[in-house]
């Protein structure tokens, strides 16, 4: 994950490293994610996620689009 300070350093910065555009996302919907995605593996009710429950939180943070797609 990279972050950028606006769409035009997005795209200096895919020109300079002649890389392809991924998807990006506004860092409220990063911080979402974040919050929604980490938990602590200390807990002792921790366990991994499945292929599923991993897909429901991008969902519920609105990453819905085939770049966010497991499998």
């Amino acid at each position: 994950m990279s972050l950028f300070r606006s769409e035009e350093h997005v795209m200096r910065w895919l020109h300079a490293n002649d890389k392809q555009r991924g998807e990006v996302l506004p860092l409220e919907q990063v911080w979402r994610l974040a919050q929604a995605w980490y938990r602590d593996p200390r807990d002792p009710a921790w366990r991994a996620r499945t292929a599923d429950e991993s897909q429901e939180v991008l969902s519920s943070v609105g990453l819905t689009s085939d770049f966010w797609k497991f499998g």
